[in-house]
């Protein structure tokens, strides 16, 4: 994927993400941006290491920076204690618009993960992501417990208790995928 066909596809998760809910702040995107890439396999070419609240992608923020700058997303400031939303301007639709067949190719997948995480509060979508990559990291003895027991290792602050809900819904997620026909 291109760094055009990837500005297209961010910019609609972003509205995807709003429809469903999402302020959309940098951790919503950075969430469901693993998910879209790492669960779905979108083919986006961002790297992304473990940091501070879960999967992080430098890449990413790189990228949405730029797409502040070709005015394709702009910051609103919202009410303390949150963050400035990520908003697509007028700008984004008409670029979309020359991105039809990636956004066909990938549209089932970024509609999947604005479905699953748009409603998500960003304490989850920290738990969820750290699941998933808990779950792709390969933890010996892959079970649910133990997913959840190495992941209450990495973030001490989630009880063994959430951190188990998070993988159980990592799995239930990875088990809805829409198939490679559907998109």
């Amino acid at each position: 994927m291109n760094d055009m066909q990837r500005a297209a596809v961010l910019t609609e998760l972003a509205d995807q993400l709003r429809k469903q809910g999402s302020w959309c702040g940098e951790t919503h995107l950075q969430k469901a941006t693993y998910f879209l890439q790492t669960l779905l396999e979108v083919p986006l070419g961002l790297e992304f290491v473990f940091y501070k609240h879960g999967p992080y992608s430098f890449d990413l923020t790189g990228e949405l920076t730029a797409l502040r700058a070709y005015g394709l997303l702009e910051l609103r400031a919202q009410p303390a204690p949150y963050g400035p939303s990520l908003l697509t301007t007028e700008r984004s639709l008409g670029f979309r618009q020359r991105y039809p067949v990636t956004l066909r190719k990938h549209g089932c997948a970024v509609a999947f993960v604005a479905q699953a995480l748009g409603n998500k509060k960003v304490s989850e979508l920290e738990r969820l992501a750290t699941a998933l990559y808990v779950t792709r990291e390969g933890v010996a003895g892959s079970s649910v417990q133990k997913r959840a027991e190495r992941l209450h290792e990495l973030k001490p602050h989630v009880s063994v208790d959430l951190a188990l809900q998070a993988v159980r819904e990592a799995d239930q997620l990875a088990h809805q995928l829409p198939k490679a026909d559907e998109e």
